[in-house]
């Protein structure tokens, strides 16, 4: 593999494009769709997650630089920023005709939930609303998996408002490590306006919302895994809380990351009663 290659590789951020992927994968597997079916909802997924993260990349690229962060591969010169840029610019188009493998109302949503990542990069990002693209887009992912489905099933409400919250968790999560280095690069997003505390309250709040709503939200009684969840939910966030006053702690960023992979599992076991 090239280093340029390599370096694409690196600005699309392979971690979090390869973990969507898969829980759509997984997703869609357990909701029924067919194996074409599958592998057509991941590829669309797969190409909208590289856009959003080469778009990310290439925005952020002058901030990196500034920054002196030889860990991105813009700055480090591993690959171009115009190479970059081209690459999002073209995955965007490939996103939607593969989304369109899953039928036109599955393609729609798709589409809104890639708009949504766009415009969390430019230029939501550092305004009050940057939780919002992750809101939208996160539910629309779980309603493109349905709708994909033959007939084209609206999605349960359960299913969209968990995923909605859980991506909005995610958002405050995801900061909480990197608060202080985004806030002198002058990153403004709600997390570095609420800080801290603020941050980890609403990861927090969304993570337990999105458990409280895939353990009740299904019909049915919950199974004792879903309230399993929920007690590692109750019991874990207070104690991350606790530990995380001690100076230069992560445990609050490491209590709300053990809820948001519960949340995925559980996730995904529900998905088997939609």
């Amino acid at each position: 593999m090239g280093r340029g290659t390599l370096g694409l590789l690196r600005a699309c951020h392979p971690e979090p494009t390869a973990a969507v992927t898969v829980a759509t994968a997984l997703l869609a597997v357990i909701v029924g769709r067919s194996a074409a079916g599958t592998a057509a909802a991941a590829v669309a997924v797969l190409a909208s997650q590289l856009s959003v993260g080469w778009s990310n990349d290439w925005l952020d690229a002058g901030r990196d630089a500034r920054s002196g962060r030889r860990d991105k591969p813009i700055p480090s010169g591993q690959v171009s920023r115009r190479a970059v840029g081209i690459a999002a610019v073209v995955a965007a188009p490939v996103t939607v005709a593969l989304a369109l493998l899953s039928g036109r109302p599955a393609a729609l949503v798709l589409t809104v939930a890639l708009a949504g990542g766009l415009a969390y990069n430019w230029p939501l990002k550092g305004t009050i609303a940057s939780p919002v693209p992750y809101l939208v887009s996160f539910g629309c992912l779980a309603a493109f998996v349905v709708l994909g489905r033959p007939g084209a099933p609206l999605p349960p409400w359960w299913l969209v408002a968990a995923t909605a919250a859980l991506g909005g968790g995610a958002h405050f999560a995801n900061v909480l490590p990197d608060l202080q280095d985004d806030l002198r690069t002058g990153v403004r997003g709600l997390p570095h306006r609420l800080g801290q505390g603020g941050s980890w309250l609403a990861a927090s709040g969304l993570l337990g919302t999105a458990t409280a709503v895939l353990v009740f939200g299904p019909p049915g009684p919950p199974s004792w895994v879903a309230l399993a969840v929920l007690a590692v939910a109750v019991v874990v966030l207070p104690i991350g809380w606790y530990a995380s006053r001690r100076l230069g702690s992560r445990a609050a960023f490491r209590a709300v990351l053990v809820i948001a992979v519960a949340d995925v599992i559980l996730l995904l076991l529900s998905g088997a009663r939609v």
